[in-house]
Protein backbone atom coordinates (compact mmCIF):
# COMPACT_ATOMS: atom_id res chain seq x y z
CA UNK A 1 0.00 0.00 0.00
CA UNK A 2 3.02 2.50 0.89
CA UNK A 3 4.49 1.72 -2.07
CA UNK A 4 1.77 2.29 -4.06
CA UNK A 5 1.09 5.91 -2.64
CA UNK A 6 4.62 7.02 -3.21
CA UNK A 7 4.07 5.73 -6.89
CA UNK A 8 1.50 7.42 -7.24
CA UNK A 9 2.80 10.88 -5.83
CA UNK A 10 5.54 10.63 -7.86
CA UNK A 11 3.64 10.44 -11.01
CA UNK A 12 1.90 13.06 -10.32
CA UNK A 13 4.54 15.56 -9.09
CA UNK A 14 6.15 14.21 -12.39
CA UNK A 15 3.61 15.50 -14.07
CA UNK A 16 3.13 18.75 -12.33
CA UNK A 17 6.79 19.36 -12.70
CA UNK A 18 5.94 19.28 -16.32
CA UNK A 19 2.79 20.96 -16.30
CA UNK A 20 5.47 23.94 -14.82
CA UNK A 21 7.60 23.59 -17.49
CA UNK A 22 5.22 23.70 -20.24
CA UNK A 23 3.91 27.11 -18.29
CA UNK A 24 7.23 28.31 -18.68
CA UNK A 25 7.77 27.88 -22.15
CA UNK A 26 4.30 29.15 -23.21
CA UNK A 27 4.75 32.57 -21.13
CA UNK A 28 7.76 32.70 -22.99
CA UNK A 29 6.36 32.08 -26.27
CA UNK A 30 3.32 34.61 -24.91
CA UNK A 31 0.87 31.56 -25.34
CA UNK A 32 -1.48 32.42 -22.38
CA UNK A 33 -4.23 30.69 -22.93
CA UNK A 34 -2.76 26.94 -22.90
CA UNK A 35 -1.42 28.31 -19.26
CA UNK A 36 -5.19 28.58 -18.34
CA UNK A 37 -5.99 25.50 -20.09
CA UNK A 38 -3.78 23.71 -17.20
CA UNK A 39 -5.07 25.49 -14.51
CA UNK A 40 -8.06 23.56 -13.41
CA UNK A 41 -6.06 20.08 -13.62
CA UNK A 42 -2.87 21.71 -12.08
CA UNK A 43 -4.98 22.29 -8.93
CA UNK A 44 -7.04 19.08 -8.37
CA UNK A 45 -3.43 17.45 -9.10
CA UNK A 46 -2.06 19.62 -5.62
CA UNK A 47 -5.38 18.88 -3.97
CA UNK A 48 -4.31 14.65 -4.86
CA UNK A 49 -0.81 15.22 -4.09
CA UNK A 50 -2.17 16.37 -0.16
CA UNK A 51 -4.42 14.18 0.23
CA UNK A 52 -1.79 11.37 -0.98
CA UNK A 53 0.72 12.77 1.19
CA UNK A 54 -2.09 12.14 4.60
CA UNK A 55 -2.69 9.16 3.27
CA UNK A 56 0.79 8.32 3.09
CA UNK A 57 1.51 9.10 6.65
CA UNK A 58 -1.70 7.55 8.00
CA UNK A 59 0.07 4.28 6.61
CA UNK A 60 3.39 4.98 7.84
CA UNK A 61 1.84 5.37 10.86
CA UNK A 62 -0.74 2.10 10.85
CA UNK A 63 2.64 -0.03 9.85
CA UNK A 64 4.81 0.91 12.48
CA UNK A 65 1.84 0.58 14.66
CA UNK A 66 2.13 -3.12 13.70
CA UNK A 67 6.15 -3.73 13.71
CA UNK A 68 6.63 -3.14 10.27
CA UNK A 69 10.02 -1.25 10.00
CA UNK A 70 8.88 1.50 7.68
CA UNK A 71 12.92 1.46 6.35
CA UNK A 72 12.28 -0.42 4.10
CA UNK A 73 10.48 2.33 2.32
CA UNK A 74 13.42 4.79 2.49
CA UNK A 75 14.61 4.77 -0.94
CA UNK A 76 11.18 5.31 -2.47
CA UNK A 77 10.16 8.17 0.03
CA UNK A 78 13.81 9.76 -0.49
CA UNK A 79 13.24 9.43 -4.13
CA UNK A 80 9.80 11.33 -3.67
CA UNK A 81 11.49 13.86 -1.56
CA UNK A 82 13.68 15.08 -4.36
CA UNK A 83 10.88 15.11 -6.69
CA UNK A 84 9.03 17.53 -4.57
CA UNK A 85 12.32 19.61 -3.87
CA UNK A 86 12.15 19.88 -7.53
CA UNK A 87 8.82 21.02 -8.05
CA UNK A 88 9.34 23.15 -5.85
CA UNK A 89 12.54 24.58 -7.65
CA UNK A 90 10.75 24.84 -11.06
CA UNK A 91 7.69 26.81 -9.09
CA UNK A 92 10.12 29.52 -7.47
CA UNK A 93 11.25 30.02 -11.00
CA UNK A 94 7.73 30.22 -12.96
CA UNK A 95 7.10 32.50 -9.85
CA UNK A 96 9.97 34.53 -10.81
CA UNK A 97 9.00 35.19 -14.21
CA UNK A 98 5.36 35.57 -13.53
CA UNK A 99 5.70 38.28 -10.50
CA UNK A 100 7.50 40.85 -12.86
CA UNK A 101 4.75 40.56 -15.60
CA UNK A 102 1.98 40.84 -12.66
CA UNK A 103 4.00 43.82 -11.38
CA UNK A 104 4.12 45.79 -14.73
CA UNK A 105 0.86 45.26 -15.69
CA UNK A 106 -0.48 46.54 -12.24
CA UNK A 107 2.20 49.90 -13.02
CA UNK A 108 -0.15 50.15 -15.92
CA UNK A 109 -3.28 49.95 -14.54
CA UNK A 110 -2.36 51.96 -11.66
CA UNK A 111 -1.23 54.78 -13.79
CA UNK A 112 -3.80 54.98 -16.10
CA UNK A 113 -5.93 55.29 -13.00
CA UNK A 114 -3.36 58.50 -11.85
CA UNK A 115 -3.99 59.41 -15.16
CA UNK A 116 -7.78 59.56 -14.64
CA UNK A 117 -8.45 60.93 -11.18
CA UNK A 118 -8.28 57.47 -9.13
CA UNK A 119 -10.68 55.28 -12.07
CA UNK A 120 -10.11 53.18 -14.59
CA UNK A 121 -12.44 54.30 -16.60
CA UNK A 122 -13.32 57.61 -17.49
CA UNK A 123 -17.19 58.07 -18.40
CA UNK A 124 -18.30 61.33 -19.59
CA UNK A 125 -22.15 61.73 -19.72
Amino acid sequence: MIESIINDMTNLVNKMQEYIKQDIEDIKNAKHEELLNRNDEKQQMIERIAAYKQQLNQEIVSQMQNGVDVNIYRKNVDNLENELRNLYDLNRKLALIVQPIQQMYKDIVDDITDRNGGSILNVKA
